[in-house]
């Protein structure tokens, strides 16, 4: 199975945060959203498949399989092509600190995937998983699926808005990415898709089994909640949440993925190429056609 090096990996990760950061802000909005949807439903299928594993009998295990199943959402955002603000937060960095393109466009890019994310996440929690009855509601019959995925989903829910106090959502939300982070790190490693499948896998379900806090999964988890009406959950539960887990996540991505890799294998180099003899894609400005494409992981 071919795979890149350390060294080489820190190349291609360069070369992809110039792409996400040439991206026309219609494409980033644009990937944002699917991104954002992806991860909503990897979020929805960990809380089916979850509900109704009582801590009693399951002790933690049923946190490795929400994370197994969970795994699923980048996944599908690597494989697919999306845009998702939490490995962005190690990609574009590298392309800033590398010299290949400035502070607005990495600005820029956060925002919009951010909000694209925001959008793709609320349409799932509402259509998909709040209209179709998929999460059930306070008035499903007892011991039916519909009041079990109730219920794990307000468990979720208080767990991450109402329990957790501000530093352990910073917190948790730095150790969620710098893992989900090593996870797309670990794809560029990999030149098939079963290699980016098996480097994805593992990272993810360990940062939810861990149950750290990831901005865009909570964009999901906790509007899902308020839309179907779980007690104690309100807007302001959820703005506090998302502001301190987002700063939590690009505080891992940012530095213990970006900051760490660049010092050990791009500091010092003006201005990294690929390394012969290692397939690239070459980097596009916004009015390519095939800049989307060619960005690779996510």
């Amino acid at each position: 199975m071919a795979f890149r090096t350390p060294d080489q990996i820190a190349t291609a990760a360069v070369n992809a945060g110039v792409v996400k950061a040439n991206l026309s802000p219609g494409r980033m909005l644009a990937g944002g959203i699917l991104g954002g949807a992806y991860i909503a439903f990897a979020g929805l299928l960990g809380v089916v498949v979850t509900a109704g594993m009582p801590v009693s009998s399951w002790g933690n295990l049923s946190t490795l399989f929400f994370g197994a199943v969970f795994s699923t959402g980048l996944i599908l955002v690597v494989i697919a092509g999306s845009e998702l603000v939490t490995g962005n937060m190690a990609l574009l960095p590298l392309a800033l600190t590398s010299r290949r393109t400035t502070g607005g466009r990495v600005a820029l890019s956060l925002v919009l995937v951010t909000l694209g994310n925001l959008i793709g996440a609320l349409l799932v929690a509402y259509l998909f998983a709040v209209k179709t009855g998929v999460i059930g509601s306070a008035h499903s019959p007892a011991g039916s699926g519909g009041a079990l995925t109730f219920a794990k989903l307000a468990a979720v829910a208080e767990g991450k808005a109402v329990t957790e106090s501000d530093v352990a959502i910073f917190l948790r939300a730095v150790g969620c990415n710098w893992l989900v982070c090593l996870a797309v790190w670990m794809a560029y490693a990999a030149e098939d898709i079963a290699g980016k499948i098996l480097a994805i896998f593992f990272p993810i379900m360990a940062f939810v089994a861990l149950g750290f806090d990831h901005v865009v999964a909570n964009m999901f988890f906790l509007p899902a909640a308020m839309f179907a009406n779980v007690s104690g959950i309100g807007i302001g539960n959820v703005v506090r949440n998302l502001v301190l887990a987002f700063c939590g996540n690009l505080a891992g991505g940012g530095l213990f993925v970006a900051g760490f890799y660049w010092f050990l294998y791009l500091r010092g180099q003006a201005r990294p190429t690929t390394p012969e003899g290692v397939q690239s894609t070459p980097i596009p400005d916004e009015r390519s056609k095939g800049g989307q494409d060619a960005a690779g992981p996510r």
